[in-house]
Formats: structure tokens, C-alpha cells, sequence
């Protein structure tokens, strides 16, 4: 009996030990980082024995949040501007890159069958191009039964770096886009239906023939969503796939941008998806508590070391070596001594 108690207190005592060394980061912000957090959390804790708490309320609350410094991190897909970052005394850091898919909700019409250009997708969001058989479409997919159906465009209702990516791309192929919206995580759309998240955005276009939207890969995937062809730089019609979204990849160049702050829109090459991103950290450089700032380093550490085949499995694009290497010289020159 007397053994059995002190094997007990034995393994108690361990216990209470693993509880004090695990420790908790808090995260909010973008969702289209949402799936690949969440799957690195749950497969570095044992090793890092960091648990991750991330919420995914978009890329404007995420940015609200580390402003006023009730996370640990925020997560954006669009990048914070300098002087913002300088202000709110914040650095940021790419974690992986990810596509942003067109999807469709059209009787008779499968997935990567319908073609659009950078134009056309503007004027549907714009409100000029109304109905499906419209010609400027049926020009682009000759052979291909259009409906004649309304055109219902969904858009995310809360502040989205998902819509900055895609409102950067509508700027790029569009000067009246460029001129009467612009591009950020929220705009006046023209019109459509707002929908919260990622998830609400898909669950929106499969609800209502005729929708359109705009989504990160994996909540398409995931969803088993209809997603179409789009028009890269080159003139091809190219498909939302790993292939197309590293080809994108490659074709940046990090060197020539500060504070990480790369636009991955419409990059060169024949097999480059046009609408792509990479996902952002960011991290107080005056951390009110320096081990949490050390533990979410840890975190992300370990995923830039261990979860490569996660991301891809999840259909994200890991970062090169060497801006993982970049990173890491960040981290220290930004925040010295919390790792």
C-alpha cells in the first residue's frame, strides 16, 4: 500500500510538473490561416508543450486585437503598413502562402469547367455584368452551357485580409475597381450578400443558384466547393491547385520588400494562380510578458521546422528556406532574448 501511495505521488507530482511547464498562447485574426493553426497546434504541443487558443474573427479584428494587446499575436493576410507597425510598435512575419479561390454555384457546371478573366470578375462585382449567358462570359467559354441565371456575388461582411487579397487582384485587372472601391480587409461593395468568414462565405454561394464568392483553397476544398479557372499573366487559363500556387510562389521575390510585405497577386509565369497570399504574424517588440512572445516563437518555429507537409496537405505553400532564415534573424534583432 505504502508503495502504491508513493508511485501515486510519484506520477502526481509529474503531472504537476508537465502542467506548469505547458504553457498558453492566444491568437486571433485571419481565418484563411485558421485550418493550418489549428493543425500545427494540435501536432506540436507535445513537443514545444505550447497550447495554442486561436480565434479566427478575421484580419481587421485580429489587427484590432494585438493593437490593444489582448492576444499574444494577431493574423492577418494583409500586410500592416510601416508606420502602423512602427506606431503600434508591432513586427510581422509571413507564416505560409495560400490560393484564393473563385467559387460558383451553377446547375450543370462542374468544377474548373467555367473560365474567368481578372475584367470579368470585376464587372460581376461591380454590378455591369448581371446574368450568367451574359456575352462577356460566354466569350470565354465557347461550348459551355451557361444559365440564365442572375448572378448573386457573395462578399465577407467582416474585416477580411481574404478581401484585401482579392479587392488588391480586382484593382490590378480593373481601373474603375481601382478608382470606386480600392482595396482593403473591408470596402463599400457595390453590391451582393455579406456573409461572416470563410466558412460563411462557402456556405453562402451553395445555398443560392447563381452565387459566386471568393475563399481560401482549403475552406473550398474542404467544402467540396465548385471553383472555376482563372486568366493569369501569362493568358492561361490556369485551376486553383498546389501545382498552380507554387508555381505563384516561386515567382516571388522577397528580397525587394520590407517588414516581409510581399504582393503575391498576379505573378509571372504560365502555370501561376493570379490570386494568392501569404498569411501574416504579428508580434509586440515591447511584449508586456516576454515568455509568452518567446512561446508563440516557439510555436511558429515549429512549424516552419516541422510542419511543411501539414501545409501542404491543407493546400498551403510553405515559405523558402530562406525567409524562414530571415524570419528567424527577426525575431531576434525585434525581440531579443524571449526564445
Amino acid at each position: 500500500m505504502k508503495f502504491a501511495a508513493a508511485v501515486m505521488a510519484i506520477g502526481l507530482a509529474g503531472l504537476t510538473v508537465s502542467a506548469a511547464q505547458a504553457q498558453q498562447i492566444t491568437g486571433a485574426g485571419s481565418t484563411f490561416a485558421a485550418p493550418i493553426y489549428s493543425k500545427w497546434g494540435d501536432a506540436s504541443k507535445t513537443a514545444t508543450g505550447v497550447t495554442l487558443n486561436y480565434q479566427a474573427i478575421g484580419s481587421g479584428a485580429g489587427i484590432n486585437q494585438i493593437n490593444n494587446r489582448t492576444v499574444d499575436f494577431g493574423a492577418s493576410d494583409m500586410p500592416v503598413a510601416a508606420d502602423q507597425l512602427t506606431t503600434h510598435k508591432l513586427m510581422q512575419f509571413p507564416t505560409v502562402i495560400g490560393g484564393v479561390d473563385i467559387i460558383v454555384n451553377l446547375p450543370g457546371i462542374k468544377t474548373n469547367e467555367l473560365k474567368l478573366t481578372g475584367p470579368v470578375l470585376a464587372d460581376i462585382y461591380l454590378g455591369t455584368i448581371t446574368k450568367w449567358n451574359d456575352k462577356a462570359i460566354a466569350a470565354l467559354n465557347p461550348g459551355l452551357k451557361l444559365p440564365s441565371l442572375s448572378i448573386a456575388t457573395v462578399h465577407r461582411a467582416d474585416g477580411s485580409g481574404t478581401t484585401f487579397v482579392f479587392t488588391d487582384y480586382l484593382g490590378m485587372q480593373s481601373p474603375e475597381w481601382k478608382d470606386k472601391v480600392g482595396s482593403s480587409t473591408s470596402v463599400s461593395w457595390p453590391g451582393g450578400a455579406g456573409a461572416k468568414g470563410s466558412d460563411g462565405v462557402a456556405g453562402t454561394v451553395r445555398q443560392i443558384p447563381g452565387g459566386i464568392g471568393y475563399d481560401e483553397s482549403a475552406y473550398a476544398t474542404q467544402n467540396h466547393l465548385t471553383t472555376a479557372l482563372v486568366k493569369n499573366k501569362a493568358g492561361k487559363f490556369v485551376a486553383p491547385t498546389m501545382a498552380a500556387f507554387e508555381a505563384s510562389a516561386a515567382s516571388a521575390d522577397w528580397s525587394k520588400v520590407q517588414n516581409f510585405a510581399i504582393d503575391l497577386n498576379n505573378q509571372p509565369g504560365e502555370a501561376s494562380w493570379p490570386i494568392e497570399s501569404a498569411t501574416f504574424v504579428l508580434l509586440p517588440i515591447d511584449p508586456k510578458n516576454p515568455a509568452q512572445s518567446g512561446a508563440v516563437k516557439k510555436f511558429f518555429d515549429w512549424g516552419f521546422t516541422h510542419g511543411s507537409d501539414i501545409a501542404k496537405g491543407l493546400l498551403y505553400i510553405p515559405l523558402p528556406d530562406s525567409v524562414h532564415t530571415a524570419i528567424r534573424a527577426e525575431w531576434q534583432k525585434a525581440v531579443p532574448g524571449t526564445m
